[in-house]
């Protein structure tokens, strides 16, 4: 959502980014694989463009406006929650890239709820769907 008004650094970062979320529980559920399909469509990139781990350190300089820190945790949120689970691993990580981001724990707790009721929207449109 809103990926393809990142810049093209934001793009590449988020894809990292992403990452880092599938990989903190130590698991790579298939619809995970699917929706960083679905990022990297949305932002214009390779299909088979690798996303490598990315350090938090100076990841607010290139997310440079609360939009584009709002973009980034909203879409990371929804990967997060794609495998069904909400990791504890997964929450730890975005806590503080929202830290790092100066997202107060109050926003990120309406992100994080705005989120899961879009899941539910989506899964009761798939079942609309079957």
């Amino acid at each position: 959502m809103w990926l393809s008004t990142l810049t093209d650094q934001q793009r590449d970062a988020l894809l990292g980014l992403a990452h880092n979320v599938v990989v903190s529980d130590g698991l790579l559920d298939p619809n995970e694989e699917d929706m960083l399909d679905e990022f990297k469509r949305e932002m214009a990139l390779r299909p088979d463009a690798v996303a490598d781990y990315l350090e938090l350190e100076g990841i607010e300089s290139i997310f440079d406006s609360r939009r584009a820190r709002t973009v980034a945790v909203l879409n990371l949120l929804r990967l997060s929650y794609v495998d069904g689970a909400f990791e504890i691993e997964e929450e730890c990580l975005l806590k503080e890239v929202a830290r790092v981001f100066g997202i107060s724990d109050d926003d990120f707790a309406h992100m994080d709820n705005w989120v899961r009721r879009l899941a539910a929207l989506e899964e009761e449109a798939r079942e609309l769907m079957a």
